[in-house]
């Protein structure tokens, strides 16, 4: 495997970057997961804009433009020949000293690894999963606007631990007025009747890519679509739960801090937004040849 770092390609042994990087000190960087199918890169242009979004908020300049950093993420997957797979873009403030200062840091680093990743094995697609809700509270959004997809992902890791001891692959995360936010790594949605629901980006969510794909998906196939608060009586007495996600893509959920969602199994609307989600992931996107 070759990785893309600051404008050259290397083998997966010699990619390497300084122990005074503030991107490891700190977790001072941004980042952006997308996915690649049939050769192609899905919403590049949408990930992209994402990431220089994230790096104005929090005054990072990206010493490349938003068409060279595409071309790079193409290149990268010429490179390793990458039909199907996922790609992590990673920009970080680069060397600085030991002190938060970031404006010591004076030129960012720009990595982008091209692999595979599967998040859920395919059972979890037929059959659903269970997750739980767990005590770590999602950030606050004042503190940490979710929308920035910082390379400090400890509150989602912390959650995910509180998963993992409790038996199941995912758990929920509420905020700090106990109503529900997200899981650790994807958005949450509900289906009741013919309406399709997700917390709004002011609960302390991410407007997750897929997230918002499936939105669309849903309204083209005649459902209604809103963004509400929620809490957890409102995922418990759901027809059906799904999660969305760039390495998630669409996965259905059947129960919840053991209680059983609708009949127990992936729902139709859930299956229906799933292979359409599929159809389009393998039909659009940025050409890897």
């Amino acid at each position: 495997m070759k990785v893309y770092v600051n404008g050259k390609l290397y083998s997966e042994r010699d990619a390497k970057i300084s122990v005074f990087d503030h991107g490891l000190l700190y977790g001072d960087g941004v980042f952006e997961g997308i996915r690649v199918y049939n050769r192609r890169v899905f919403m590049l242009r949408e990930h992209i804009e994402r990431l220089y979004r994230s790096a104005r908020a929090i005054a990072l300049e990206i010493p490349m433009s938003r068409e060279e950093m595409a071309d790079a993420v193409v290149r990268t997957c010429r490179v390793n020949k990458t039909a199907n797979g996922y790609i992590r873009l990673v920009v970080t403030r680069g060397v600085g000293t030991l002190g938060l200062n970031p404006f010591v840091c004076k030129q960012p680093q720009i990595i982008i690894i091209a692999a595979t990743i599967q998040l859920y094995p395919e059972e979890y697609y037929e059959k659903g999963l269970s997750i739980v809700t767990v005590p770590t509270v999602r950030n606050l959004a004042e503190a940490l606007n979710p929308n920035i997809k910082s390379l400090n992902y400890l509150n989602n890791i912390l959650a995910k631990i509180e998963a993992i001891n409790a038996g199941v692959p995912e758990a929920i995360m509420l905020n700090a007025d106990g109503l529900v936010a997200e899981a650790t790594g994807d958005n949450i949605f509900t289906v009741k009747g013919r309406t399709v629901a997700t917390p709004p980006p002011q609960a302390g969510v991410l407007e997750g890519i897929t997230r918002n794909v499936v939105m669309g998906l849903a309204l083209k196939s005649g459902y209604e679509v809103r963004e509400q608060m929620m809490t957890r009586y409102d995922l418990y007495n759901a027809d059906e739960v799904f999660l969305t996600g760039t390495a998630a893509e669409v996965v259905p959920v059947v129960e919840i801090d053991r209680r059983r969602i609708g009949d127990g199994r992936p729902g139709k609307v859930t299956q229906h937004l799933e292979r359409q989600f599929k159809q389009l992931a393998a039909a659009t996107g940025v050409p890897v040849r």
